[in-house]
């Protein structure tokens, strides 16, 4: 368990994202998303996709809010190149770390996803484990769909992974307690209009809790389909789960979108 100085507090003005991201405690309630995990997710990707039967080595992968690196290491370990782009300076440097210590190559960005610029040299774009949403206007989560399509080269994938708001809605756990490590977390959550909001209380040994939020737009099939559309996009399958199974709407946790550049 890492040891956190006493400086490290919370600033309400700051965007959820940006506050909650470059916290040191983020990895730790997030702890049981592991790399088996990611790596299931990938090779789902790989195989639903078809790049499975390329030459991985040849592929250029760009990760949007890849976090601390997990689908990006595993990228990197599959041969492919691999650009990881995230808003956390804390996140991105545990990435870094990670790739070193596996002796792995690792490009990594530090922007806004609504910033990535628009150089088409991908064959394939993640944005995984509900990286989506996050922003209070809707014109700005069409904007990032816009920047997949841009960085992408023609014939490219996009695979975006959200939550799935039917069975979400109807299996919502309102509150939560758990341990990790020497740390109690309490967890509340709730549905405010189109938004899932999951407020997060820490309590740390002998120093005073932390309290964070996060707040993600849901979209619904339909809409979500529209937008990729307009976007440019073809859809070409939705998977249901991190083992491809595929998507049933009113039972399905995740919905993965496989789209593509023509």
């Amino acid at each position: 368990m890492a040891n956190y100085p006493d400086g490290l507090e919370t600033n309400p003005s700051s965007p959820w994202f940006e506050e909650w991201f470059n916290h040191p405690l983020y990895l730790e309630v997030y702890s049981h998303r592991d790399s088996d995990e990611a790596a299931r997710c990938i090779q789902t990707i790989l195989s639903l996709s078809g790049l499975e039967h390329k030459e991985l080595t040849s592929l250029s992968v760009l990760d949007i809010a890849c976090g601390a690196g997990r689908h990006a290491l595993e990228l990197a370990r599959l041969g492919c190149t691999v650009t990881g782009n995230d808003l956390s300076p804390f996140l991105l440097e545990e990435a870094r770390k990670e790739a070193l210590k596996n002796q792995l190559q690792l490009i990594l960005t530090c922007c806004d996803m609504r910033h990535i610029p628009a150089d088409p040299h991908f064959d394939l774009v993640v944005q995984l484990f509900t990286s989506f949403g996050y922003f209070e206007q809707k014109g700005d989560d069409r904007l990032v769909l816009r920047k997949a399509y841009d960085a992408l080269k023609g014939g490219g994938w996009y695979v975006l992974d959200l939550l799935n708001p039917t069975p979400l809605a109807r299996n919502l756990v309102p509150h939560s307690l758990k341990t990790v490590g020497n740390l109690m977390i309490h967890e509340e959550r709730a549905f405010e209009d189109d938004r899932i909001t999951k407020t997060i209380t820490i309590t740390p040994p002998k120093r005073k809790q932390l309290t964070f939020s996060e707040s993600v737009r849901l979209y619904g099939k339909e809409e979500i389909l529209s937008m990729l559309l307009d976007a440019g996009f073809s859809v070409v399958s939705i998977a249901g789960n991190y083992q491809g199974e595929p998507f049933l709407e009113n039972d399905s946790p995740r919905m993965m979108l496989f789209c593509r550049k023509p």
